[in-house]
């Protein structure tokens, strides 16, 4: 098994698992059909799960182990959201739940912001080189939870020493673990390391469950995971 780390810094990043409709949450931390979502969408999967079509199959990519650690963990911040809604055109508005007719809808769509994080998937090495690929040249654009939240920053790591392009022939924990905080990547922030980082790892005997594991992108069902999460100390910075 090896491990791929990848960086997610943006200003604006919305990792919902539970709401769909009026109030849109999102996770502290990047979900897991969130990063799955936007392998898909850098490799050019479709939804529809499609045998023999030279993607990955979605289980395999949903059996990816993954970790999360929160080097910069932003702050939560709401947006209110209007779309539709017009006196002056009865044609102009949003198609209603129901199909009834057209109207405004408010909606209240929360998003971290200033965040970044690094993301671990260990797997075999294979799919892992297939992402990377895919990542490095995305045939569709990557985004944040929703579209307009792109990355400020290549989700691929630099291919210098440390951070060798995220490539790590280590199981997950160590390899995250061992990792050097990202802020090492802003000379503004390299000196403004934080005491302790958080870490959320997938882990079968963890105390928390998440149900965002994708099974179908298309029906949209998703299954259920158990992580644990734990405290890092990020280690002394060595580069110049």
């Amino acid at each position: 098994m090896a491990t791929l780390l990848l960086r997610l810094c943006a200003p604006m990043q919305s990792w919902g698992t539970q709401s769909r409709f009026l109030v849109r949450d999102t996770g502290l931390e990047p979900s897991k059909s969130g990063i799955i979502g936007l392998v898909c969408a850098a490799l050019g999967k479709p939804r529809e799960e499609r045998a023999g079509d030279g993607f990955p199959a979605l289980a395999e990519l949903a059996s990816l182990r993954m970790a999360v650690r929160v080097d910069r963990p932003g702050s939560v911040r709401l947006d209110y959201h209007t779309a539709g809604g017009s006196n002056a055109n009865e044609k102009y508005g949003v198609i209603r739940a129901d199909a009834s007719g057209l109207g405004p809808v408010v909606s209240r769509r929360y998003y971290l912001a200033d965040a970044e994080f690094l993301v671990g998937l260990e797997g075999p090495e294979g799919i892992l080189r297939t992402i990377a690929q895919g990542l490095e040249k995305p045939r569709w654009q990557i985004f944040f939870g929703r579209k307009s939240h792109v990355p400020s920053a290549p989700v691929l790591l630099p291919t210098e020493y440390p951070w060798l392009g995220g490539w790590r022939e280590q199981g997950l924990e160590q390899a995250i673990r061992e990792c050097p905080w990202l802020g090492e990547l802003d000379r503004a922030r390299r000196y403004q390391r934080p005491e302790q980082l958080r870490l959320v790892i997938d882990d079968p005997k963890g105390s928390e469950t998440r149900r965002d594991v994708p099974l179908s992108f298309s029906a949209r069902r998703f299954g259920v995971r158990r992580v644990r999460a734990d405290w890092l100390y990020p280690q002394e910075s060595k580069l110049k």
